[in-house]
């Protein structure tokens, strides 16, 4: 199926899980734009740019070739061609993330690069899930679905620091450390300039907080169903 999905969110909402499982029963590409603003800053911070001077993070973002796959069963993303799929995930690159992609030069570039993959995808009839934090409202303004998914502070950061720490079982100083981080980085990510987070005034809203994967998958789907001809 040949449909467009934006799939927006904050940090921990389960965009990722849900975008994959998505773009799956549907066939179609995933596209994890957040990989490609922390591959960015990954790349950032490998050549010790400061990530406070958004003038030298312009000067320097054109400099690394960032790929990352479509396949929803197959995330990866490398740098100028290094592996860099796990490397993304560590915490200084978490912390740094929303400074660099709030400089203007970096989203221009990454968003060119987004939209590429989705006219790529149009032309060869394939449907694309993209998940970020302005694909709705910035990105990709004429989806033919857009989904704005959140979920309670303490469950995104429960299930962030699982993510993190690799495991199921994490104690409760992890937890609130990390919700810290959500609800500032929330802050920095809402108030930014230039694509803030936002749900765009289309947007099915979904609050996943007691929902499992299946069930927000499935509204989707639905509300996919309802747009097709």
């Amino acid at each position: 199926m040949s449909v467009i999905v934006a799939i927006d969110g904050p940090s921990g909402s389960g965009k990722s899980s849900t975008s994959r499982l998505v773009a799956s029963r549907l066939g179609a590409r995933h596209v994890d734009t957040g990989a490609m603003y922390r591959a960015m800053t990954w790349w950032m911070l490998s050549q010790a740019v400061d990530v406070n001077d958004a003038a030298a993070v312009a000067r320097r973002c054109g400099e690394p070739v960032i790929t990352v796959s479509d396949d929803p069963e197959g995330p990866y993303v490398s740098v100028n061609g290094v592996d860099v799929t796990a490397d993304i995930r560590g915490c200084a690159v978490g912390e740094a993330v929303s400074r660099v992609s709030a400089v203007p030069e970096v989203r221009s570039q990454l968003v060119a690069i987004q939209r590429g993959i989705v006219a790529e995808a149009r032309a060869e009839g394939e449907g694309v899930v993209m998940e970020g934090r302005d694909i709705g409202t910035v990105v990709l303004p004429d989806a033919d679905v857009k989904v704005y998914l959140t979920a309670d502070a303490s469950a995104r950061a429960e299930r962030r620091a699982r993510e993190q720490m690799g495991s199921s079982e994490v104690d409760g100083n992890a937890i609130r450390a990390t919700e810290e981080h959500l609800l500032s980085r929330d802050a920095v990510d809402s108030t930014r300039a230039v694509s803030p987070l936002q749900a765009a005034e289309d947007a099915l809203l979904i609050d996943g907080t007691l929902l499992s994967l299946d069930e927000v998958a499935d509204q989707i789907l639905a509300r996919v169903a309802d747009r097709s001809p």
